[in-house]
């Protein structure tokens, strides 16, 4: 239900989880500040389109009773009518001035909550991801818990949306190729939360992990669409800058060669004045170009490119990283009949995949290798079931 179409009795209570975002609005976070039962009560009209009879029925107060509280004629002050009220609209009980343990609880989590996604996005750009995975899951549903039960505090939401994110990504790298899905539908999630917040570098960091996820998961075209929105989006260049490797790699795959060749161009340009990341820097576009070139027919153009100096790393990168640029520079050297030099790097990037677990790497190997080298072939295919195996546990 839209939050401006006029509810009535229990199906506006119904509706109250849809539109529970409003409170994390900055026009929300204003009217909770005063504290104000009045205030509340009409901001929670105005945004959900009620008139005094309807908020009347979903608080079980008649109208006359509604408009003396929203002149402040009259006053709540016993707990339980302040707790039903908060119940009722979705409100943290803490704004009505109740004392609640859950809240205290839920403060401890938010202060350690976000310890624990940063931690995660620290262990999983350390080759750890399983462990990101671990750690997230008990956060996420916390937090989830907590806004299903209507209380969705503005610090709350922006940290569910960022574990959401850390959430999707981690299950990213550890989830079979038929099963990433999953991990688009959880930085999907994000998303919802995300257009509460008027946050454009928010907006444009949930743009840009859905779009990759959604490139993993094959939905291509979606990719591109988000990854476009998070590069126009983006609110300086450092933002724009790590939009774009993630553009040019959905681009290639797509084979839109334009699309492509324009957004590894302007990476590039960038280079020069943004901070390099795991994502911004020559060694990632070296290994970007290599595939997109590839993916858009012109394989005689990654094969001349593979022949040049590979760039000199000018950061430490995830471990997954080097596994990624193995797969596609032993995939580049297989189309160029170098089968011996094939079979060193992708060999090389079957260990490293199986010990990091990332099946969908394990995947691109036994397509690369499919026909042509058996040996790696099957070690990829044994890598990838005991992996398999270990996650269906």
């Amino acid at each position: 239900m839209d939050a401006t179409t006029p509810a009535s009795g229990s199906a506006t209570h119904r509706s109250t989880h849809l539109v529970s975002w409003r409170w994390a609005t900055p026009e929300a976070q204003a009217v909770l500040a005063t504290r104000s039962l009045a205030s509340i009560l009409r901001y929670y009209r105005r945004v959900h389109g009620n008139n005094q009879t309807e908020i009347g029925d979903l608080l079980g107060y008649d109208k006359t009773y509604v408009s003396a509280l929203e002149l402040g004629k009259r006053q709540l002050s016993d707990v339980g009518s302040l707790r039903h009220v908060a119940e009722r609209l979705a409100l943290p009980a803490h704004v009505l001035g109740i004392t609640d343990p859950a809240d205290s609880d839920h403060r401890a989590m938010i202060q350690f909550g976000t310890s624990t996604v940063r931690l995660a996005e620290v262990a999983r750009q350390c080759g750890r991801a399983a462990e990101a995975v671990a750690e997230l899951w008990p956060l996420v549903a916390r937090l989830e818990a907590r806004a299903q039960d209507g209380s969705t505090e503005r610090d709350a939401l922006r940290l569910l949306a960022h574990a959401r994110l850390s959430l999707g990504t981690a299950l990213g790298n550890v989830l079979p190729e038929e099963r990433l899905a999953t991990a688009a539908r959880w930085t999907a999630k994000s998303l919802d939360v995300v257009r509460a917040f008027d946050d454009r570098p928010l907006i444009t960091t949930a743009l840009r992990m859905h779009g990759n996820e959604l490139r993993k998961a094959g939905l291509l075209g979606s990719a591109v669409d988000r990854l476009n929105q998070a590069a126009d989006t983006a609110p300086n260049t450092e933002q724009r800058a790590a939009v774009l490797p993630l553009l040019a790699r959905a681009a290639g795959a797509l084979g839109d060669a334009d699309l492509f060749d324009r957004t590894v161009r302007e990476a590039h340009q960038l280079l020069d004045t943004v901070e390099h990341t795991s994502l911004v820097n020559p060694s990632a576009l070296y290994e970007i170009r290599l595939r997109g070139l590839i993916s858009t027919g012109r394989v005689r153009d990654a094969i001349r490119h593979a022949e040049l100096a590979p760039p000199v790393p000018t950061i430490a990168v995830a471990p997954q990283w080097r596994v990624i640029e193995l797969i596609t520079t032993g995939r580049v050297r297989l189309l160029a009949g170098d089968n011996h030099g094939a079979a060193q790097l992708l060999g090389t990037a079957v260990r490293e995949a199986r010990a990091q677990r990332l099946p969908h790497q394990l995947q691109r190997v036994q397509r690369t290798t499919a026909g042509a080298l058996p040996g790696t072939h099957e070690a990829a295919t044994h890598a990838l079931t005991q992996l398999c195996t270990e996650i269906a546990a």
